[in-house]
């Protein structure tokens, strides 16, 4: 059987079993080239290396087709920007790959990158895993391969056609999901995924930077006075100045927050620790009391690891800061902010970064 048909055939079959990817499929045009060794995605159309297609089972090659849709789902051809290209293909091949590994389309072809271990670290997020893989995966400059599976190729065009082009994504994938739910095979895994894409996102990772780099430039003041000196009855204004002093990050670990989500905790940790190098970073974990206790300094390897698993109060943070004799220049809680014990507003500033729910007596308030 020759390529196209061969080809023709898979996309067939995804229409089928499983319609959802297979009406992406349709929207995307086939080519074939002998310019790429594998296969590559530009978010207009999919090409394909026919001697590397030809070496492909059945399975492997609907898996390879799958492959392909997601990249432009999820706006990867759209979002590298100035990250190395090798590198971005990597990361977006480990979230790819382990969705459809998890939703059992075809069979993943040999040598496709796939971790656990990779995909948790990451925070299951292309943005999250591209931070934590070695800095020499790859040094292509834009047309990198992301060895040995396929090319996630820019897209195409200047930013307000690639606007464009996003806007027109996000109809294909909402389209494509409701004619997969009326034909009773939309799984619950794909309906997560879609809601995912579809809803509105505030770029959460983006607040919590500003709010903490808000924080390091903030000047003298006697807004926060300098505790240190509080006990002597001397009220001396608190410096921060252009170094980032003392961080507290509250790690919720009660028994609602899962593993996703404290490995996604622990990606941003790691991440705020590498870019801002705060003079102290302090993680205390928490459920309806304090559980554990860790501090890095700048030139430390942060760990995240979960302790507790009862209930939630936050009460007890702010009380074991205060008893530490912490002070912190910003206090960043992770948490799904389902808790009604919030204790009195601490003098410094405080983000909830929340996975559920949206309200709290005092604070700023972001949504993961």
């Amino acid at each position: 059987m020759d390529i196209e048909r061969r080809l023709a055939k898979a996309k067939t079959a995804l229409v089928l079993e499983h319609p959802f990817v297979g009406s992406i499929a349709l929207n995307l045009p086939f080519i074939l080239t002998d310019q790429i060794p594998t296969a590559a995605v530009n978010g207009k159309q999919i090409a394909f290396n026919p001697n590397f297609v030809e070496e492909l089972s059945d399975e492997e090659l609907k898996f390879l087709i799958a492959h392909e849709c997601f990249h432009p789902m999820l706006e990867h051809n759209w979002r590298r920007g100035g990250r190395d290209s090798k590198r971005w293909n990597q990361a977006c091949d480990y979230v790819i790959n382990k969705l459809i590994t998890d939703e059992g389309i075809g069979r993943m072809p040999e040598g496709g990158l796939l971790s656990d271990d990779i995909y948790n670290a990451g925070g299951g997020t292309s943005d999250g895993i591209y931070k934590i893989l070695p800095e020499d995966s790859g040094q292509g400059q834009g047309n990198g391969h992301g060895d040995p599976l396929d090319d996630c190729q820019d897209a195409e065009g200047d930013p307000a056609e690639q606007a464009q082009q996003e806007a027109e994504w996000k109809v294909k994938v909402a389209q494509a999901a409701q004619s997969a739910k009326m034909m009773g095979k939309l799984s619950a895994g794909m309906e997560r995924f879609v809601d995912t894409i579809l809803k509105p996102k505030v770029a959460w990772r983006d607040v919590m930077q500003r709010f903490l780099v808000k924080a390091r430039t903030d000047e003298r003041t006697l807004s926060r006075p300098n505790r240190r000196f509080a006990t002597q009855g001397l009220y001396l204004p608190s410096v921060t100045g252009e170094t980032m002093g003392d961080v507290v990050f509250g790690v919720d670990c009660s028994g609602s927050i899962d593993q996703d989500e404290v490995d996604q905790y622990a990606a941003e940790i790691r991440a705020v620790h590498e870019d801002l190098s705060p003079r102290t970073l302090h993680v205390v974990y928490f459920d309806s009391s304090v559980s554990h206790y860790d501090k890095f300094g700048p030139d430390d390897t942060v760990e995240v690891k979960p302790h507790g698993g009862g209930g939630t109060a936050f009460s007890p943070v702010f009380r074991f800061i205060d008893e530490q004799g912490i002070d912190p220049v910003a206090c960043v809680i992770l948490t799904d902010l389902c808790c009604s014990d919030f204790g009195d507003a601490p003098s410094y500033p405080v983000l909830w970064v929340s996975t559920y729910q949206d309200n709290a007596p005092f604070g700023d308030i972001v949504m993961m």
